[in-house]
Parts: C-alpha cells; structure tokens; sequence
C-alpha cells in the first residue's frame, strides 16, 4: 500500500527526503495516518537512523537550512522553500516520570514505533509513499480504533498527557466505542493530570473541543473520572442538548456549556474575554441581533445555543441572519451630531447612550435623523422608536 497525497511528491518534500537518501529516512505518524484516511496533513514529521549531527550536515550539503530545535531529543528542523520538516532520529525511551523522558538514540524502526502513543500514530512510509506498518496501526486506522501501543498504563506512566490525547484523538479519529483497556487505564491513572502544566491541558482540552462531533469523547471522559480533573465541578449533562442545537460550533462556546471551574487551564485574554461575553449575552433577555451587537456574533450565537438546550428545542430558523444583521449594525449619531448641543463632558456620553438604547430598542431602524429629533424634543429614552 502506499500513500499519494499531493504532499508526498511536493518538490519541497523530495528536496528532504533527497537529502537523507543515504540513510533509512521515512515520514511518520500524523501525515502518514490522515494520509491514509484522506485527511490534511498539517505537519510533515520524518524518522530517521541517522544521527542528529549526521542530519544537520546532509540537509547543509543539500544547500538546506537545518536548525537544531530539539537536537538533546534527536529532532533537527529542516527548512525547504519556507516550509519546515521535523526530522527525528530513532529512539527507545530510557526513562520516564510522567512528563519527560529520557531517551538513546537507535537504528531500529521498530524501537522508534513502540515509544509512540497509539498505533495509528506508528505508521511510517518510504519517500515513495510505500507503507510500513511494525505494530498494526494500520488495522486500528481502518477500524477507526484509537488503542494504545503495548501496555496502556505503561504507556500512560511514561507521559500522563497521553490520558488527555487519548480522549482526544478518539473524538477525531475513534468509532463506536472507546477501547476499553485504555479507558480502564485512564481511569486507575487520571489523578497523574494534576501533574501536567496548564498549558498542556489546555492544548489538549481545546483540540478535543474542535472535533466535529467530541460529545461521545466527552462522555467517556467524564464517565471515567478524568473530565473533573481538567474542568472540576463541570457539568456535561447539557453537552447532547447543546451539541444538537449547535448551528456554528467553536471550542469556546463547548467549554462554556461544559462550565467547571477553569484553574486548570492557561486561556488567553482573547479567550477569557470571549466566555465573559457569553455570560453577559446568556444573562440578558434579548433577541440574537441585540446580543450580536452588544456581545459578538460568538456570544449571541452560545446564548442561543445555551437557551435552546435548556428548553430542549431547536434554535430558531433565523438565528445565523439575526446574528449577522446585528453584528454589522452602526450606530447611525456620532458624538459629533450632538457637540453643538452638549458640552464635551458626562452628559455627552449620558446623552450617546440613551440614544443608543432607544436605536437597540427599535431594532436598528430609527434612522439618525429620528433619533436626534427625538433627541431635540426630549423624547429619547423615554419609549421605543419606531
């Protein structure tokens, strides 16, 4: 069998693999496997017998640029018209303590499999796509059957985050039901999260998170005592309600369904600010064109989402154009229509304000010749604008 994807015969990609044809070089894991499953590569990771140092001076004498990124680890980055190749010598893990590992370098394919996680992920291929399959990933692939390499608490002892990647990667890659000796592995470890950094967690939570359809991943991982310790005191029973009722869905507005406390993740600002508007949207009563313009169309759209799960329906038919109309609304008075009126001050922006509320209040229509006429005669903010 051999993979043909566009990536395969790149001129960028035979100029790497070119440069280590002297030694046993093959793409590796993630390529390989949505390759196979007609997926996108998003990274091109290639394994080799050659040494790290043996790999920096084959890329140079191919005029490449070689970087070592991760040379203690056997990885060197391989630059080829701009884009970047992770190329990792062989190697057998030495020792473990749950987060890093020590490793020796080797000349073995087969050592190099049996220290990856899951045996999708330990499938390699030559530089003309031909196949090589050391553990039987490629079975497990075929019936979309995320299992661990070996021994699954021996894989999870050597690095706690493969709990998290276990879960995750069946909400991508998984079908039917969870493999049970993974899960019951998962289970009699999952307090070994406590120990992994927030960054990685959150990694992890936010890709599973963006899976098409990451409800079934979820329910194992709460079931299996693993959820409560990423987001303690969360609360999955709404996820079925709220993944139906989705018309948009987003990593963001699944965690804010989850609820939980968030002490165990790193966000961003942009993120934090982005669930604080979906509490403020979800807490008031408003159409979704009000809360897109007051909140952003993510906002509007989890509040929706939230309300529909909550009354156990559809959303409403409109929502997306609901959404849109009032995310492009404008505001039609300006400060500058009010200045030869009121002074620069407070009550310039008491007075921007009220005409706002009843422009929010006459669902966008009042045109800006309305509103300040109103404004004139007193009327703004004392009823709705038609």
């Amino acid at each position: 069998m051999r993979i043909t994807a566009d990536w395969v015969s790149a001129p960028a990609t035979r100029a790497v693999m070119a440069a280590l044809a002297d030694h046993q070089a093959l793409f590796v894991g993630g390529c390989v496997r949505n390759a196979l499953i007609g997926g996108v590569a998003t990274d091109i990771d290639i394994a080799t017998d050659a040494h790290p140092d043996t790999v920096i001076a084959a890329a140079e004498a191919a005029g490449l640029r070689a970087i070592p990124t991760g040379i203690d680890h056997g990885t060197v980055t391989i630059l080829a018209d701009g884009q970047a190749f992770e190329v990792t010598t062989f190697r057998r893990d030495v020792e473990t303590d749950g987060r890093h590992a020590t490793v020796r370098f080797s000349r073995d394919t087969t050592d190099d499999a049996q220290r990856r996680d899951f045996t999708m992920n330990a499938l390699y291929a030559r530089a003309d796509g031909t196949i090589l399959d050391p553990l039987g990933g490629l079975a497990d692939l075929t019936a979309r059957r995320v299992r661990f390499i070996g021994d699954a608490t021996a894989r999870i002892e050597e690095d706690h985050l493969r709990i998290l990647r276990f879960y995750r990667f069946f909400a991508w890659y998984g079908a039917g039901e969870a493999d049970g000796a993974g899960r019951a592995a998962c289970r009699k470890l999952a307090r070994g999260i406590d120990d992994l950094s927030a960054e990685r967690i959150t990694a992890e939570l936010q890709k599973l998170l963006s899976a098409p359809a990451p409800l079934t991943a979820l329910m194992a991982m709460a079931e299996d005592g693993v959820l409560a310790h990423v987001l303690p005191q969360c609360d999955q029973r709404m996820m079925p309600a709220f993944c139906e009722a989705e018309t948009v869905p987003d990593w963001r507005a699944r965690l804010f369904a989850l609820g939980g406390r968030l002490e165990r993740l790193r966000l961003s600002k942009e993120d934090r600010k982005a669930l604080d508007a979906m509490r403020a949207a979800l807490a008031r009563s408003a159409g979704p064109a009000e809360r897109a313009y007051r909140f952003g169309p993510l906002a509007a759209r989890t509040a929706a989402t939230m309300e529909a799960a909550l009354l156990k329906r559809a959303t409403r038919p409109d929502l997306e154009a609901e959404i849109a109309r009032g995310a492009a609304a404008q505001m039609p008075v300006t400060a500058a229509d009010l200045m030869d009126r009121i002074a620069p001050g407070p009550a310039l922006g008491t007075a921007l304000r009220e005409i706002e509320e009843a422009w929010i209040a006459g669902d966008f229509r009042p045109s800006r010749a309305a509103l300040l006429s109103s404004f004139q005669t007193g009327e703004t903010g004392s009823r709705p604008l038609d």
